[in-house]
């Protein structure tokens, strides 16, 4: 990775089925990300993507541009607009990113863009990763070769 360098955008297609499994996997039963009604009695404009699976869309494509997901050292991002979730169809998330900085050797600060309907829905969203993946040698993490 270089400075200034665009990554590859990767683009997720929410459903309201990955709602339903996210809040199994996650325990967040709320209704708002299952219900239109409740949904709408709070004042949100229909059901909404979770936050945190949000986040998550955003480190998959980190993960994918490092090659391993022991590679991310640090995430951090604001929630700043829902991801609304049609009942039919989806919501498409986009997430692009740029290198903002090379800190140290073999590793790169990465600046990320989220948005659905050309909104963006994470703020300050930012990571560290480890660059030297499929370099040779172990990872001293794992003691295994890099990348596995």
């Amino acid at each position: 990775m270089d400075k200034g360098e665009q990554l590859p955008t990767r683009v997720y297609q929410v459903t309201r089925a990955d709602l339903v499994r996210y809040a199994g996997a996650s325990l967040d039963f709320n209704p708002i990300h299952w219900s239109d009604r409740v949904a709408a009695e709070v004042g949100l404009p229909g059901v909404i993507a979770h936050g945190m699976y949000t986040m998550a869309l955003a480190g998959r494509a980190l993960v994918d541009w490092a090659g391993a997901p022991d590679a991310v050292t640090d995430f951090s991002v604001r929630f700043t607009r829902p991801v609304v979730v049609p009942a039919d169809g989806a919501a498409e998330v986009q997430v692009t990113g740029v290198v903002r900085d090379l800190p140290g050797p073999d590793q790169a600060q990465v600046d990320l863009t989220v948005t659905c309907g050309g909104e963006r829905v994470l703020g300050a969203a930012r990571a560290t990763m480890r660059t030297c993946l499929g370099k040779q040698g172990a990872n001293p993490y794992t003691g295994r070769p890099w990348g596995e």
